[in-house]
């Protein structure tokens, strides 16, 4: 289904699925008298809780986005995310505010499957991406959420499209659902961005723990406290170095899980995961949780990462069939911790 929202809502088709008619009512709930909508968060590092946002807010979240990407009215952009979470909603908000042609793909692993024409814009997670690399030169520009973008990752976006001509630019997010979507973008296609830039009228500094503050008047009327643990450059870049309650203490050493998985992932193409398991002698037992079956290969690549610490090596390394997910696809690590400490 294609919604041009240049046009009134009385000329477009009718919905064929559950999810077209999710957008649309929303489309319709966007333009009625009510300044507030309702958003879901996605209980990725806690229990999900629904809280009311002002339309005027998430218009300025969505001008920050357009103005950035340069999207223009006609240009077509493709919605393949949740409607209840912050992400689907601003992919439509955007569409609205610029007049875009708003193309609903199903959320799926593989969203792309069915695409084989030009989309000017399309939001997208790590995992959707990982499963549509040969459909990525359709995209001009996407934007990577949800969780953050593998080595492995980066290196088959680059290998899928090098020898494509297209004008693809692909970049990483950086945001929360208090923050209307994301506030600071990295690109990691055609060139590789070690830092995330923060968009205008937004500012960053660190709280006593060296977590990231944000202060973002136009999207939130407070300044948010995260638990994210980064390095600042030059006030308005900033390099994450993983969440402070996912750190793992083990034998009074600090360990940085998203740190380790990305060294890991250099190595593996596995979706992996670092947990601390309660342990009477160390507090913490560092583990490696590897999505997929185990073979030689993996086991064999495994024994080669140079760790920086002896500590950073994991004391046991289990393989599962599928790692749990949230529904907007980032990875789930209290249920996952939940299933390996039955």
């Amino acid at each position: 289904m294609l919604i041009d929202l240049s046009k009134p809502l009385t000329n477009q088709k009718t919905p064929s699925n559950e999810f077209e008619t999710k957008v649309l009512d929303f489309i319709k709930e966007w333009f009625s008298d009510s300044k507030l909508v309702k958003i879901q968060s996605s209980g990725s590092t806690g229990i999900p809780k629904i809280f009311e946002v002002e339309k005027s807010k998430m218009l300025n979240s969505a001008e920050m986005t357009c103005n950035f990407l340069d999207l223009k009215e006609g240009n077509v952009a493709l919605i393949c995310l949740p409607i209840e979470y912050i992400s689907g909603k601003m992919m439509v908000v955007r569409s609205i505010l610029r007049k875009l042609k708003l193309k609903i793909a199903e959320p799926s692993i593989n969203p792309l499957q069915n695409i084989n024409q030009k989309i000017d814009f399309c939001a997208m997670t790590p995992l959707q991406v990982e499963n549509s690399l040969d459909k990525l030169h359709f995209i001009k520009n996407l934007i990577i959420g949800g969780a953050s973008v593998s080595e492995t990752l980066k290196n088959k976006i680059a290998q899928s499209l090098k020898h494509s001509n297209s004008p693809t630019r692909i970049f990483e997010t950086y945001g929360m659902s208090e923050t209307l979507s994301h506030i600071a973008l990295r690109q990691i296609f055609p060139h590789q961005e070690d830092w995330f830039k923060i968009f205008e009228d937004v500012e960053i500094s660190l709280d006593e723990r060296d977590c990231l503050k944000i202060f973002a008047p136009k999207l939130n009327s407070e300044i948010l406290k995260t638990n994210d643990l980064v390095e600042i450059n030059n006030q308005n870049q900033f390099r994450f170095l993983g969440r402070l309650d996912n750190v793992i203490n083990s034998a009074g050493a600090k360990i940085f899980p998203e740190k380790l998985e990305k060294l890991v992932k250099q190595n593996i193409p596995n979706e992996v995961v670092f947990l601390g398991i309660n342990d009477e002698k160390l507090g913490q037992k560092l583990i490696l949780i590897i999505e997929g079956s185990e073979s030689e290969g993996i086991n064999q690549k495994l024994s080669v990462i140079n760790y920086e610490k002896s500590f950073h090596k994991p004391k046991d390394i289990i393989f599962v069939k599928q790692i749990p997910r949230t529904p907007n696809g980032k990875v789930n690590r209290l249920e996952l911790k939940k299933s390996i400490e039955k």
